[in-house]
């Protein structure tokens, strides 16, 4: 069951200008406006507002899309148990012992798309295929009414390449004259695995018909996760924090038996009695975080919504379809110090709060302090208030500084002729040994501020930025 406009439900978008979803620079959805101008999902968002310069772009809000979302999945669940939401917008639902109770496939399907219109309006998507990615297909090729696959194989034989999501690997694809997951799935399996790798091994058996291969085994009830809370976590924040350390526990927990989560189940339950239960999938291994953000929208979608009242008392999260094969890692990758710093980061920010342990990360601007976009960290970053590929005349030359002064102090600087002689660095003076500049910098006159000189100064004990107002000279900024 698929909305394509999902991202697009929202009460800030405007009625009569194209819109399009971004999320990390790349749009996820785009309105019929947008996309009769050329915008299409996957690209570059400076690509698509070249194409309508118009387009109104709006940040994605996986958060706000997952509470809205609820009730379809509910809706579905009371016909289908055992819903997996891919994302906000995208669910699956294995039907072999729904089919046989509503007497068919189709009678099945028409059920659903009853329930989903019913709730959540027009523009759903059914398909009924062997397996996500088909079915998945077959909700993109579904219209007025549900797409029911009879022949799995022979209807993905009929797609082109570019349908496996791998923009690389389908261009290559095309160059070597493959242009249809029919004429992949004639390839010899050792011979693309053997040319392409892992990569190219996965293509083949999702344009076989074979889908994702999975080794599910057994969980131990012991490798389940839980946590009680009291008195009961009231807000999204506490829950938030929560859902990051058992997120954690339960990675730990599943290392020993070498494998990686693709579906978990997320249970909440409630101060006042009701239990609430989802269960989420993903097509790769869930990580640590991205397992934290699952849960997190998850518990979103029930505190917003009311389905939890009197707060949460409990979480209880448990692995299922445990990958057998793991992940491989890059050259030189340590993924072990990796998950080391973000349990650390995550105890910190625990302790001292979601605005103490920020992320930075580069955005544009003339002035070093502007050139950094900060950010809580573990969540998804803002979108740069200053578009990092803009010219920027008058900018600084690199190099940045690597410290840069919130309250810039004074610095004392002696002249001669104009030029810097020595800087007065604590109690000692310290000869120039070289210098560049000035590099003029007009101010925000209409609020009072004054023009300025920027200098860069190099002495034997370091390098500095420095700053001549009217007032006197300032740090700006100390080099690395």
């Amino acid at each position: 069951m698929w909305f394509p406009d999902w991202p697009l439900r929202r009460p800030d978008r405007p009625p009569d200008r194209p819109v399009q979803v971004v999320r990390e620079g790349v749009v996820t959805a785009a309105d019929p406006l947008a996309e009769a101008a050329g915008v299409r999902t996957g690209m570059r968002r400076r690509e698509a507002e070249g194409l309508c310069p118009t387009v109104v772009s709006l940040d994605a809000d996986p958060g706000a899309e997952a509470v809205a979302f609820e009730p379809v999945v509910a809706a579905v669940e009371a016909i289908v148990p055992r819903v997996e939401v891919a994302h906000p917008g995208l669910m699956f639902v294995p039907v072999g012992g729904a089919v046989r109770y509503y007497g068919g496939e189709e009678p099945l399907a028409d059920a659903v798309a009853a329930a989903l219109e019913e709730t959540a309006g027009t523009g759903g998507r059914v398909g009924l295929a062997d397996g996500p990615f088909a079915a998945r297909l077959a909700a993109g090729a579904a219209g007025d009414g549900p797409v029911v696959v009879p022949d799995t194989a022979a209807f993905l034989a009929a797609h082109g390449v570019e349908a496996l999501g791998a923009e690389d690997l389908a261009v290559t694809f095309r160059w070597l004259g493959i242009t249809t997951l029919g004429d992949l799935a004639r390839l010899p399996r050792a011979a693309v695995a053997s040319r392409f790798g892992n990569e190219g091994l996965d293509a083949h058996r999702v344009a076989s018909g074979e889908d994702r291969s999975l080794a599910p085994r057994r969980i131990p009830e012991d490798l389940e996760v839980a946590d009680d809370f009291d008195p009961p976590l009231a807000n999204l924040e506490q829950a938030a924090f929560a859902a990051r350390a058992l997120a954690a526990r339960l990675i730990d927990a599943l290392v020993p038996v070498g494998g990686l989560a693709h579906r978990v189940e997320v249970e909440a339950t409630a101060a006042d009695g009701p239990v609430r239960a989802r269960t989420g999938r993903s097509s790769h291994p869930f990580g640590e975080a991205d397992l934290a953000e699952r849960v997190r929208w998850q518990l979103r979608a029930w505190v917003e919504s009311g389905d939890v009242p009197g707060g949460i008392t409990r979480i209880r999260i448990a692995p299922a379809d445990l990958s057998d094969t793991g992940r491989q890692l890059l050259l030189g990758e340590d993924a072990a110090t990796e998950d080391d710093a973000r349990r650390a980061l995550g105890r910190a920010q625990s302790l001292v709060g979601p605005d103490a342990v920020l992320q930075a990360r580069p955005q544009g601007g003339r002035d070093p302090a502007e050139r950094v976009l900060w950010h809580r960290w573990g969540e998804e970053p803002p979108a740069p208030r200053h578009d990092p590929d803009a010219p920027w005349p008058g900018r600084l030359p690199s190099p940045t500084p690597a410290l840069v002064a919130t309250d810039p102090p004074r610095l004392e600087v002696e002249w001669e002729g104009g030029f810097p002689t020595r800087v007065r660095l604590g109690s000692r003076w310290e000869q120039v040994l070289s210098w560049a500049g000035p590099w003029r910098r007009t101010g925000v006159w209409w609020e009072g501020e004054g023009p300025a000189d920027r200098y860069q100064i190099v002495t034997s004990a370091g390098a500095v930025l420095c700053e001549v107002r009217d007032e006197g000279c300032v740090l700006v900024g100390v080099y690395d």
